[in-house]
This record gives structure tokens, sequence and C-alpha cells, in this order.
């Protein structure tokens, strides 16, 4: 799959910055994606007037997700379809996106700009614009398998239709 890289963000990206605190009285899943990035104007009003197509490429550094545990700041992501790809996560932003079936990718040596195209596979990105090739850190096969079959609740909705089948 290629995908093309709509925002770059360095390190240190809270949740207060994906998804503002001020707006936790909307929790809605289909509400919450109008107020992703709502203080980075462009790229807020790049999502919400329909220019990102799914599957487009956020990018950034070290720790993205820190600060808060609010679910809110995967769920916005989520609603857009986005992928995440960072050289790390937070540990609760990973668990929650996990949780919420949001295409994370931990590549620690990931270089890419906005506008750049990458190729994702199962091991590597390939960025296409610059020729370079980074590997993937893949997850744990059981947390893989919970962003493959659509976040914690579609999961545990396969494993009991396949063992009332067994049964």
């Amino acid at each position: 799959m290629i995908s093309t890289v709509i925002a770059k963000f360095g390190d240190d990206i809270s949740t207060d910055t994906i998804y503002p605190g001020r707006f936790m009285a909307t929790v809605l899943p289909t509400e919450t994606p109008q107020y992703a990035f709502i203080d980075e104007k462009e790229l807020n009003a790049k999502l919400n007037s329909k220019q990102v197509p799914p599957n487009s490429v956020i990018v950034a550094n070290n720790n993205f997700g820190c600060g808060s545990s609010r679910e809110q700041a995967a769920s916005t992501l989520k609603g857009w379809e986005l992928i995440i790809v960072a050289r790390n996560f937070a540990r609760i932003f990973l668990q929650n996106s996990i949780n919420l079936g949001l295409r994370t990718i931990i590549c620690p040596t990931i270089e890419a700009n906005e506008g750049d195209e990458l190729e994702i596979s199962e091991t590597e990105i390939i960025n296409k614009t610059s020729g370079k090739k980074f590997a993937i850190e893949p997850l744990p096969q059981a947390r893989q398998a919970i962003i493959d079959a659509g976040g914690l609740i579609a999961y545990t909705k396969k494993k009991l239709l396949e063992k009332s089948k067994k049964n």
C-alpha cells in the first residue's frame, strides 16, 4: 500500500495536541474527529474539508501520544482512518490505539516529510520519495491481531463467534 504523509511532528506530541482537553465533553467517536489537531489549524482544516483520503500517514519522532490517558486522542485519529508512524509511542496511547484498531506503526529510524509517499509492508516502510527503507518494529502477534480485527470489541466478537461455531 502506498500512502501519503499529511503531517510530520517531532518528539513528545501530547494527547492534548491530538485532542485538546477542552473537548472532553464530546466523546462519541462520530463527533470527535472534527477536533483532531484543532490547534494545528492547517492540518485540522485539511482533515475537516475531506482532503485527506483514508490510510494517509502522520509521521512523528519519539513519544507520540504522551500526556493524558484520554482514549479520544486515539479515536479521533481512527475516525479519519489515519496511519500513525512514529519512532515510538507513549505506552497508554499505544494500548488505546490497539484497542480501537488505529493502525500504529513503530519505525525507530523513520525519515519522512509532509508530501512524501510511503510504501508500507508488514516489515518495512519504503519512502518512495527519498528511496530510503526503514525497518518496522513489529507489535506482538496478539496486539496486531486486535488491530487487524478493527479493535478490541471486533476482536472479541470474532473470537466468541469462532468459539460458538466449535461448540
